[in-house]
């Protein structure tokens, strides 16, 4: 559950952002980030604008629509016809340019036997050098045309990417005989010295200035497609907060006023209008009711609630008794589990937990029942809850160790004892003992968190005055809140 203080585009970047971590949490890591940007020089776009005095940014229609198209192709290339490898879950969300072309950034996440277990197997799939010209002319062109950065640094100071007279890509990188990790385990390409150069903007550029790239997709596509590996527990918060951080803002005003030190009030709703640009290829991509954030496979998630107390939505005008008499309300996606785990014909209902029953099963809204799944493929996100809901939090941690309960007794049960209540359940089955609970929330708000969310949760932890043992909970879980510290020294440095 998300604070109240969410505004619903928090709330909502913030359900894609543990959606994408619970495929993570799911299949592991993912190992490959594509950044796919449009290109206004696609022959698509140039043969319909021939005949016309148009530039590609004036059809923000044709573009959008010629980028979805490419995207999907991109995307059935990677899924289906494995050409990285059999993938097991892909997730994608589209940003746009002020200028107005859309781009995506992709994670992919490889099945077991596909992933790269070492830096040794990365060469095979991503390349961050020039090509040689007369072996291989068309990827000569293209690496030339879409995967050269800059050029920037002392030959170019007016570069966007240029911050205190540096590259904040870190552009031109070093020469390197052979892809290596540096010291916090990220991938250094190869990019070796052997005298390859391209010419842009009259400036020559060498192998140091290469974005890297995957041969076969910047063939077939034809466009900026930036190609990491990112195999590594470092980068995977980054990637997904960054892919789900929604879009930049900033606001600048100036206020006349009799005090200096008077802090003018502030309209937040005037504020949210006034920062909000969307432009002309946003606006066409939305119309045609286009993903902004994609998932596959299907992330479902799995309300709970106590006894007695699912969710009632009514009008105002309605009549309460018709109101108790819904379907929804009598039969929730929560209790509706429990009633398919007495199916004595359904014996692997009652072999699974909660989160685990949408891979097996469907829920079916028209009928408010599970069903097995048929076709497809979907992962289950049980809805999160703070320490301080008390009853509705112990309910949770048991329902990630509970398997195939047909009521709410069942789920109190420990050894054929029936308790009182939930969190009697939880010391009765150690989860509780030495303030372990704490443990394991901060635990668990790790695998989909950021450290200073973990932070905070902490000191929330110490304000309630529950902990038992504060310097316990501190030494098992320290790590998880200093993860970031390394990169803020290296920011204020």
């Amino acid at each position: 559950m998300l604070p109240s203080s969410f505004t619903g585009g928090a709330r909502y970047m913030m359900q894609n952002y543990l959606d994408a971590m619970s495929l993570c949490k799911c299949f592991g890591y993912p190992d490959f980030f594509i950044t796919i940007t449009c290109n206004p020089k696609w022959p698509e776009v140039t043969r319909f604008l021939r005949d016309t005095t148009l530039k590609p940014e004036d059809r923000a229609d044709i573009l959008s629509r010629l980028f979805k198209l490419k995207l999907d192709a991109i995307c059935k290339d990677l899924k289906e016809r494995h050409l990285l490898g059999k993938a097991a879950a892909v997730v994608y969300t589209i940003e746009f340019q002020k200028r107005g072309l859309p781009h995506a950034h992709l994670c992919l996440f490889m099945e077991n036997e596909y992933k790269l277990p070492t830096v040794d197997h990365v060469d095979a799939f991503i390349c961050a050098e020039i090509p040689n010209r007369n072996e291989d002319p068309e990827l000569y062109t293209l690496v030339k045309d879409y995967m050269i950065h800059g050029p920037c640094g002392l030959a170019n100071l007016s570069c966007p990417c240029m911050v205190d007279r540096k590259c904040s890509k870190g552009f031109p990188k070093k020469f390197q005989d052979h892809t290596t990790l540096d010291s916090n385990g990220f991938p250094v390409y190869g990019r070796r010295n052997d005298g390859a150069t391209v010419i842009k903007n009259r400036i020559e550029l060498d192998n140091r200035s290469v974005v890297p790239y995957n041969k076969t997709l910047l063939k077939r596509y034809q466009a900026h497609i930036n190609v990491e590996w990112c195999n590594q527990a470092g980068s995977i918060k980054y990637l997904f907060k960054y892919i789900n951080k929604g879009p930049d803002r900033a606001t600048v005003v100036v206020v006349q006023g009799d005090n200096q030190n008077e802090e003018p009030s502030k309209d937040e709703i005037k504020e949210y209008y006034d920062c909000r640009y969307i432009s002309a290829c946003e606006a066409s991509w939305r119309i045609f009711s286009n993903e902004v954030h994609y998932r596959y496979p299907f992330v479902t998630r799995l309300p709970f609630h106590l006894p007695g107390q699912q969710n009632v939505v009514f009008g105002p005008d309605e009549d309460i008794n018709s109101v108790l008499n819904k379907p929804s309300v009598k039969v929730s996606m929560f209790l509706s589990w429990m009633e398919r785990n007495k199916d004595p014909n359904d014996t692997m209902a009652r072999t699974l937990t909660y989160v685990q029953f949408p891979i097996f099963y469907v829920w079916k809204i028209e009928n408010r029942c599970w069903e097995p799944r048929q076709k497809g493929k979907a992962i289950g996100r049980i809805h999160s809850v703070p320490p301080s809901f008390g009853e509705a939090y112990f309910l949770r941690i048991l329902l990630n160790k509970v398997k195939g309960p047909k009521s709410f007794e069942d789920i109190r049960t420990v050894n054929g004892h029936v308790h009182d209540t939930f969190r009697d359940a939880c010391y009765a089955l150690g989860l509780l003992d030495d303030d372990i609970e704490y443990i394991e929330a901060i635990k668990e708000a790790n695998e989909t968190a950021t450290c200073s969310y973990i932070r905070v949760l902490f000191a929330m932890m110490l304000l309630s005055n529950t902990l038992s043992r504060p310097e316990v909970v501190w030494e098992s879980t320290w790590k998880y809140m200093t993860d970031d510290f390394i990169y803020r020294l290296r920011k204020f440095h």
